[in-house]
């Protein structure tokens, strides 16, 4: 009987399985978590705070004092200014030229089949699989080329400059602008746009009413990376500026001499604009569904 006894469990004792993943849910995954944000955060948490430093030399690395000295003149320092204009140009280019052919692309991926389709579908995703030193190199070569073709004018691909590096960013955004907008319509109702064309509507007001409404979200997010990725390249843009300076390939130049703090300051400032992009399009796109939820059937 006392064998019996040992053998079975204590009333409410459970079973270490469990007592193990309770412990693992109640303690160990919000530690990991937190170390997880941490990770991810701390960098940027220095940069915003470094902006607010007063260096006594040249290199913003150790703590003096508190200055808003840099966000004072954020753009003071020579060549910043024309480095930040130009990001910013190439990257608002870039984008809207990239999410326009994007989107045209992944509507005819999805929506039609013609010949090439499955070769088309493969391309696209050559410039994200590729390293971006071969893809930059290749560029770098591509443009120095060009010179010996007879059907290229005189100094559209050379000289390289800023137009070259605009070329690589539509280059290289187009396959992550239909990748993305791609998933959005392979899960997009087909069934409303025929609703709408049995209902009397054409094919270009069931796209602009149903359809742009539709995958709008994806569009959007698109568009987001892309300019991301833009503003934020250095490889390749390192290979084909020539003599044109990026906000990236300033901070890399200004390594020698030491990085300014108006760079802290910059960077920041684009963080936050980056995270307003995409509470803004989250709260819009929440609005819209819950509006969407609200409307009446009739």
């Amino acid at each position: 009987m006392a064998t019996l006894e040992r053998t079975l469990p204590a009333a409410g004792r459970r079973p270490f399985g469990q007592r193990a993943a309770r412990f693992f849910d109640r303690w160990l995954l919000p530690i990991y978590t937190l170390a997880a944000v941490i990770y991810l955060i701390l960098p940027v948490a220095v940069m915003i705070l470094f902006s607010f430093n007063n260096p006594a030399g040249r290199f913003n690395l150790t703590w003096r004092e508190f200055s808003l000295d840099a966000w004072r003149a954020p753009l003071s320092r020579p060549g910043l200014e024309e480095a930040v204009t130009n990001s910013l140009l190439i990257a608002f280019i870039s984008t809207l030229a990239a999410t326009t052919l994007g989107v045209l692309i992944a509507l005819a991926l999805v929506r039609h089949h013609f010949r090439g389709r499955s070769a088309t579908n493969l391309l696209i995703f050559l410039p994200m699989s590729t390293p971006e030193i071969v893809l930059g190199s290749s560029l770098l070569t591509l443009f120095i080329a060009s010179t010996q073709f007879a059907f290229v004018p005189a100094g559209a691909l050379y000289p390289l400059g800023f137009r070259t590096i605009l070329i690589a960013h539509i280059m290289f955004n187009i396959s992550y602008v239909v990748v993305t907008v791609k998933a959005r319509l392979q899960g997009f109702p087909q069934n409303l746009e025929e609703a709408a064309m049995d209902l009397g509507a054409n094919e270009w007001t069931t796209f602009w009413k149903i359809t742009f409404p539709l995958i709008l979200p994806g569009i959007l997010a698109a568009a987001l990376l892309a300019f991301s990725l833009s503003i934020d390249d250095f490889v390749i843009s390192n290979f084909t500026a020539g003599r044109t300076n990026t906000f990236p390939l300033y901070i890399y130049g200004a390594q020698r001499n030491g990085v300014p703090v108006q760079v802290n300051v910059l960077g920041t400032v684009i963080f936050l604009s980056a995270v307003a992009l995409v509470l803004a399009s989250t709260l819009f796109q929440r609005r819209r569904d819950m509006s969407a939820g609200a409307r009446p059937l009739a």
